[in-house]
């Protein structure tokens, strides 16, 4: 008896990728990563010396830039102006990661404590991911360099005690407008949404709870701002205290 012929038409591939959904068991299993690894990098962070902090903020700041640069690469084989043009805020928060993380410089690390946390978190929870689920390259490209991104925030702040003052915030707040700016013009003039400044996401996200545009880019601007002082200011009130506290510890040791 021959056996049947199995053709494309009527063979199932034995690991067939479906598309992406939030908070299946990719998503689920991305966000469980993400809380050990951020427990992980702060106990790694307060453990290090000097020169081992050196060195690993080196070696991950150059897996961030590789992981952008291959990611950039993948999407100019077929370029499209409305996805190959890196001027998502997560694209700059990507390369403020990698440099903050390479210099370990404040102004880089508290950027990327203000864009990392708030904003690139949202692409964790909420992501915005219309494509094939793991292994897919773009599941893999989206998920990693997102996680690294507030990684990078986490272990700079909480891990190497790099934290914002006023000063951070303002330059946080100016750099952000500008990229606004830059980012709404070109937006208008090449019919792309880039930053979500020019039109919501498809998918669900938190901009679901604000008004129509342009309200919501108002209203997004009015919260981010108070998000902010509100991620600066127990920093500058723990700052402030500090020696205070040294003063009553002299005093009740004499």
């Amino acid at each position: 008896m021959t056996p049947p012929v199995v053709t494309a038409s009527n063979s199932t591939p034995i690991f067939a990728i479906g598309q992406f959904s939030a908070y299946g068991p990719s998503h689920l299993t991305v966000l469980a990563i993400f809380a050990i690894g951020s427990a992980a990098l702060i106990w790694l962070g307060r453990h290090q010396t000097e020169s081992q902090a050196r060195l690993f903020g080196r070696v991950l700041g150059a897996v961030t830039l590789a992981l952008f640069s291959a990611a950039l690469l993948y999407k100019l084989v077929q370029p499209s102006i409305a996805h190959s043009v890196p001027l998502q805020l997560c694209d700059v928060a990507e390369l403020t990661a990698a440099y903050a993380l390479w210099s370990q410089r404040k102004w880089a690390a508290t950027l990327g404590y203000y864009w990392g946390l708030p904003l690139s978190s949202q692409a964790l929870i909420t992501p915005d991911l219309s494509a094939p689920d793991f292994p897919g390259h773009s599941f893999l490209t989206f998920f990693a360099l997102h996680l690294l991104v507030v990684w990078a925030a986490i272990y700079l702040t909480w891990g190497r005690g790099i934290h914002p003052d006023w000063r951070s915030y303002r330059f946080a707040v100016v750099t952000t407008l500008l990229w606004g700016a830059f980012t709404f013009v070109f937006n208008r003039i090449a019919g792309t949404d880039y930053g979500f400044l020019n039109g919501k996401p498809l998918n669900p996200s938190m901009l679901d709870f604000l008004g129509p545009w342009p309200y919501y880019v108002l209203e997004e601007v009015v919260i981010v701002g108070v998000v902010w002082a509100l991620m600066t200011a127990p920093w500058v009130r723990r700052r402030q205290l500090g020696p205070n506290r040294a003063a009553d510890n002299l005093i009740t040791a004499a």
